[in-house]
């Protein structure tokens, strides 16, 4: 066998790898069951952001 076609099976040997751990992932979070929100009380109403500095600087 030439070079090339030991790199394109080992290619497609990585590539169906890849696919069949990614199955079993999206199954896995499938069956965790129906997703559900946070509840109201528990999502902060806002969040408080203070200035770096009290005074604007221009920097030239």
């Amino acid at each position: 066998m030439n070079r090339g076609k030991i790199v394109a099976i080992i290619t497609g040997a990585i590539a169906i790898t890849i696919a069949i751990a990614y199955l079993f992932f999206v199954l896995l979070l499938d069956t965790r069951g129906e997703m559900q929100p946070a509840p109201i009380t528990q999502i902060p109403s806002a969040i408080a952001v203070s200035p770096l500095s009290s005074t604007p600087t221009t920097n030239y």
